[in-house]
């Protein structure tokens, strides 16, 4: 990890141009084991392969109501020396209990937004909470690590103070710190013309 090159403005791009994936969605990059072995890891199911972000949206709210919200679809492709998982309408990558066991001998980077605006941005190596915090109050953080990015954070755009910021980039600021942190710059080539594999894992 160096300076910071991308700040959350230099990620407002993905609330305007995939507003249906903005609402709701979770992020995962893992470096470490093999793509078949983070779907081992998180006993996926494999599906067929999706073209495009807007498929993998259209058939992740079509899988959610045919398993009766018992499993969530995660569309998978790397990137260089990581693994990068999309949910759309997810949660999976920043759920402790799931995200923590499967990150044993790995680095695993994931964030997380709901409809409501909850969100939360998870670091973890090796099965250790490293940081974990909800970007829109990046002062209240927890980990083993909480305050080692602090002025990265601030440099990239999260808001710390009583007062709310005229722009809300918290959103944009955790993909930016993701970024920070792997080395993976999210694009949106990325998002339209991967082919991803497709998994479907249990979440109750």
């Amino acid at each position: 990890m160096g300076g910071v090159t991308k700040t959350g403005a230099d990620y407002a791009w993905f609330e305007n141009d995939f507003p249906d994936l903005a609402e709701a969605y979770c992020f995962t990059l893992v470096r470490g084991p093999a793509p078949d072995d983070v779907v081992s890891r998180l006993d996926g199911r494999k599906e067929r392969s999706l073209h495009g972000i807007a498929a993998v949206v259209d058939a992740a709210f079509a899988r959610y109501d045919l398993e009766e919200g018992e499993r969530q679809l995660v569309a998978l492709t790397t990137v260089g020396a990581w693994t990068l998982l999309i949910e759309a309408n997810g949660y999976l990558g920043v759920t402790e209990e799931r995200a923590l066991p499967a990150s044993a001998g790995a680095t695993w980077v994931s964030h997380f937004v709901n409809i409501n605006a909850v969100g939360t941005f998870l670091w973890a190596q090796d099965r250790v909470q490293r940081l974990c915090f909800d970007p829109m109050f990046p002062e209240d953080r927890w980990g083993s690590a909480p305050d080692e990015l602090v002025d990265v954070m601030q440099d990239i755009g999260f808001h710390f103070g009583e007062d709310a910021p005229e722009t809300d980039l918290s959103s944009p600021a955790a993909f930016a710190l993701a970024e920070h942190v792997t080395g993976v710059a999210v694009t949106p080539a990325l998002l339209e013309d991967t082919t991803f594999s497709c998994f479907t894992v249990r979440i109750r």
